[in-house]
């Protein structure tokens, strides 16, 4: 199945359509849905560690790595295989999906561009397209299959590098009372070491930390940082988002649990969250996966896949 919509831009570079909550076929409810679906069920999506030793989910045919809330919808799929495959690419290799296996859906969106015939100015629009998927384990039969599919996904980063090479990374002051991001000052505040659970406690707090600070002005000028009115409005709640799975992202490449709440009351907030804001984790995801290639050094346009 393929469903796309055309959309007008935002900032996110995933942009929102004006009737995306009317229909079923809405792109972004069918993925906003289906995390509804694992909070409900008492599962964080961008809270399940990665499987180092197979590395981050990536499709057979294009070796390349999937992205954003692509993700974390199919390393929630829990497969041990990290490699996916349309019914169509299953076809090709000649092998045929199981009968009653499921899908995931995978979403991809795709820039095009336009000019404004009075001024020429550049502009243009996202289209979203839904692609339902399939893992490596849930095909038979296929023939030809690519050498690299033994070979692990992704190569573990240490998790200090992550820290030690952050591009135009702010002061970390240690031995403060809490973690935090001040703006103003252009800071990461963090507890020092020792009063930490465990150090995959401490790089996943500092990690989410790190994320708000890609937000700055100086670095990728996020709205969601730059224009948060303070706790509660819409920006610091879609902010929180993208540093949590921002950090999720993180903590993936450094082969390290992400370890957040999941408490009760901390499921319920997503959950109406997302119920009032169909596009909010899409568009949050888009902009958790912009700000970890920041830190890592990854080059948009290198890193997109299909």
């Amino acid at each position: 199945m393929t469903t796309s919509i055309n959309n007008t831009e935002n900032n996110s570079g995933l942009a929102s359509h004006p009737n995306m909550g009317n229909k079923r076929g809405s792109v972004y409810e069918v993925i906003t849905d289906r995390i509804i679906s694992m909070l409900e069920k008492g599962t964080v999506p961008w809270q399940k560690p990665w499987k180092v030793a197979t590395g981050l989910p990536r499709n057979l045919i294009s070796k390349k790595p999937y992205r954003g809330i692509n993700t974390l919808l199919l390393h929630s799929m829990s497969y041990e295989s990290p490699f996916w495959l349309t019914f169509h690419q299953a076809q090709q290799l000649g092998g045929m999906v199981r009968k009653g296996e499921r899908a995931c859906p995978v979403v991809f969106g795709k820039r095009v561009k336009e000019q404004d015939e009075q001024t020429g100015e550049e502009t243009g629009y996202t289209v979203l397209r839904l692609y339902n998927v399939f893992n490596l384990s849930q095909v038979d039969g296929l023939k030809n299959i690519p050498a690299t599919v033994e070979t692990p996904a992704t190569v573990s980063t240490p998790a200090e590098d992550i820290i030690a090479c952050m591009p135009k990374r702010p002061e970390i002051k240690y031995g403060m009372s809490k973690a935090y991001y001040s703006p103003s000052v252009d800071i990461i505040a963090m507890p020092d070491r020792a009063r930490f659970d465990s150090e995959a406690h401490f790089y996943s707090t500092i990690y989410h930390e790190m994320i708000h600070a890609t937000g700055a002005k100086s670095r990728l000028n996020r709205p969601t940082l730059t224009e948060s009115a303070g706790f509660g409005s819409n920006p610091y709640c879609k902010e929180e988002l993208i540093a949590e799975m921002g950090a999720a992202f993180l903590c993936g490449h450094a082969g390290i649990e992400n370890t957040i709440q999941n408490s009760a009351a901390y499921l319920q907030n997503w959950l109406e969250q997302l119920q009032n804001d169909k596009s909010l984790i899409v568009q949050a995801a888009a902009q958790a996966q912009k700000a970890a290639d920041y830190i890592l050094g990854t080059k948009f346009e290198d890193a997109i896949a299909g």
